[in-house]
Order: C-alpha cells, then structure tokens, then sequence
C-alpha cells in the first residue's frame, strides 16, 4: 500500500517553470535571469512571474542592478528556499520508493 500523501509536496515549488528554476539555482550561488531563462528554455514573461512568486515565497532572493546601462538582475536561493527545495526533493524520493 502507498503511503504518501501528496499534500506533503510544496504547492509552490511544484510547478514545473518554478522546479526547474530553483533545479538551476541549488547548484550554483547566483545566476542572473538570462542565463536561468536558457537553462530551463522558457519565455521572459512566463519565467518572470514565476520568480516572482518564488521570491514572494521567500525561496529566491533578487539583486537589480544596472551593468553597462541595462538591466540586469541576479537570482539566488535563500536559506528558506534551499531548505524547501530539500524537503521536496525527499518528498519525491519517497513517493518514488514507496510500494
């Protein structure tokens, strides 16, 4: 019998634009919107809103700063979201595992 109990998954990291995004972020310290946005291969306007919401959560925290005259902003993982993206991680070992 299955034990899991899929409420235990973060509502907030599963989504897949927001997995992939902190996937990126837990194995570098920082990495600016451009270079997320490639990696995960998603549009400007969808990976906005969904760091935004990672950053409401407190998962991510953002640096705006201007580089050369343009834009740029740095994404990195906070303590809280490391811890979550952990937790979620085991989550699904589990459910994987589980029998």
């Amino acid at each position: 019998m299955n034990n899991f109990d899929h409420q235990q998954l973060d509502d907030i990291i599963h989504s897949r634009i927001r997995l992939a995004a902190m996937a990126v972020l837990v194995n570098i310290e920082e990495a600016d919107f451009t270079y997320i946005r490639d990696a995960i291969k998603t549009t400007d306007g969808n990976l906005s809103i969904h760091l935004r919401k990672l950053e409401e959560a407190g998962y991510v925290q953002v640096t705006k700063r201007f580089l050369s005259r343009k834009p740029q902003s740095t994404y990195r993982l906070t303590a809280k979201g490391r811890k979550a993206f952990s937790h979620y991680v085991e989550r699904l070992e589990k459910l994987i595992k589980t029998k």
